[in-house]
């Protein structure tokens, strides 16, 4: 059986290798590709993601499978190779169903939606990327439909993103969640504003960048497998354990975006570079979803980032980038204004208090989309409506409105809900964090994060996706996703800030 195991894990390491270099084109075509190459760059991944589609769903894998599974039930069920044979099965059965020909037109279909949406966006104009966004939904629906019957249509997109959980379960989560946090807004509304102005002044591009260099290099972020680069929205990029990319958007007027996007990228990729190298190259070698991911990107943006013994290191280093403009704002003043809630028109620049009501509008927008009860071609006013009803607000254009982000032209269905799954579990764990390291607060405060990226390496990074999402959480904290940690969270957090 070890023949057919190495047998096994050598096909995954092809299929690795192929869906690392459709990543390092994609990652290409974000950030230095002209737009001129979308057509050809098309093809290519169209191309790779054939021939590591082909290669998985091979006969082989299949027959290997069949051959190991009564050996995998002999092994330790938490050992590296009983998981990888339960994660591989799950997977193959999942992509057999899938045509060649799907995945070849999705990859294909997705990179001039991309393009079309970088060009609609700076021209303010939703008619360019409508008929690519009708037909990545249209060949969604395609691709759920291959995996009926199912309890809801959206089932099988969200399970690609956090393997386990269905629509349901979401719409409960968010159902306890939404009354609780409109509460904490309306309260917040009540009170006087904070001044939040000296965010909005002239800070230069290469203050910003230095800055957010320094404090991912004191996190962990290891720059010699990974680097930094600019791109429209923020992403991180993994090619491998060893190679883990970021990017980042800098605004020359708002400190915020490139400050906390930076912060947020860094817990994704710290993520990735600290799976075990044993898992390398096979189809366990990345998070265990998108919201365990996101918890940790959520952790050192917002847990760590936007605390107040994080700042009382590095508020006089910032200070130090950026004299004229925060020489006269004291801690305090900064604190309250990196913090203050207002409802705002941009997801990723939204404080933490509404920031969950922008993922359940798009959570609800996406569903009728792909139930086909709402047309994309409606979709700027639903978008601006479903604004109003949920924060209050309405979008002056498309660009801060419908076209704000990236993942619809990728393809991304399913995703949007990982956000804020990702906030809780990013509470839940710095609960359990809290117990076991007591003084964590005062190493935060002098800028030490040894312990702190080592407790999360040992219990989330260096496993991967051994575990489901869920199993994973209830293993670290005792329970599975529970929003109410966060809510105890918010209204400490809050409570504190506005005197509530």
């Amino acid at each position: 059986m070890e023949q057919k195991l190495t047998q096994l894990k050598g096909i995954l390491a092809e299929v690795s290798d192929l869906q690392g270099a459709a990543s390092l084109l994609s990652w290409d075509q974000q950030t230095y590709m002209p737009p001129g190459g979308a057509h050809g760059r098309g093809h290519q991944l169209s191309t790779l993601e054939s021939l590591a589609h082909l290669k998985f769903t091979s006969v082989e894998v299949g027959k290997l499978l069949d051959d190991l599974e009564p050996y995998a039930e002999q092994l330790d069920p938490d050992s590296d190779d009983a998981c990888l044979i339960k994660v591989t099965r799950r997977q193959y059965e999942k992509r057999t169903r899938v045509p060649a020909e799907l995945v070849a037109e999705f990859a294909q279909a997705t990179t001039l939606a991309h393009e079309a949406w970088t060009q609609a966006r700076a021209e303010n104009d939703f008619a360019r990327f409508q008929p690519h966004l009708e037909k990545i939904f249209g060949l969604r629906r395609r691709y759920a439909d291959l995996f009926a019957p199912y309890d809801h249509v959206y089932d099988p997109l969200l399970d690609d993103y956090e393997p386990g959980m269905k629509t349901a379960d979401v719409k409960a989560i968010f159902a306890a969640l939404r009354p609780q946090q409109v509460a904490l807004v309306k309260a917040i509304a009540d009170r006087p504003e904070i001044d939040a102005s000296f965010l909005h002044q002239d800070y230069a591009d290469a203050g910003q960048w230095g800055f957010g260099v320094e404090v991912i290099t004191r996190f962990g972020y290891d720059w010699k497998r990974g680097r930094q680069d600019k791109s429209p929205h923020p992403f991180t990029q993994h090619f491998g354990i060893d190679d883990v990319r970021i990017t980042t958007r800098v605004l020359p007027d708002f400190l915020n975006p490139a400050l906390f996007g930076t912060l947020h990228e860094a817990g994704h990729a710290m993520y990735n570079q600290g799976v075990d190298h044993a898992l390398d190259r096979t189809l366990i070698d990345h998070g265990a979803s998108l919201a365990v991911h996101e918890s940790q990107s959520r952790l050192w943006e917002n847990l760590v980032g936007r605390s107040l013994p994080f700042w009382r290191y590095f508020y006089p280093r910032l200070q130090g980038y950026f004299p004229e403009q925060l020489g006269n704002v004291d801690l305090e003043d900064f604190y309250r204004g990196i913090n203050c809630v207002k409802p705002s028109l941009i997801r990723v620049e939204a404080d933490e208090a509404t920031y969950n009501m922008h993922v359940m509008l798009r959570l609800e927008i996406e569903i009728g989309l792909i139930e086909g009860s709402l047309p994309v071609k409606d979709l700027p006013e639903i978008w601006n409506a479903r604004m109003q009803e949920f924060l209050g607000i309405t979008p002056p254009n498309d660009a801060q409105g419908v076209l704000q982000d990236i993942h619809w032209s990728m393809g991304l269905i399913g995703y949007f809900s990982t956000y804020s799954l990702g906030n809780l579990i990013s509470v839940q764990l710095w609960e359990r964090l809290l117990a076991d390291i007591p003084d964590l607060t005062d190493q935060v405060s002098h800028g030490e994060f040894t312990a702190l990226l080592g407790w999360l390496r040992e219990k989330i990074h260096r496993h991967g996706a051994k575990f489901e999402p869920q199993d994973l959480v209830q293993r670290v904290t005792g329970s599975k996703i529970d929003p109410a940690p966060y809510m105890r969270y918010l209204m400490k957090k809050y409570g504190e800030i506005y005197s509530l």
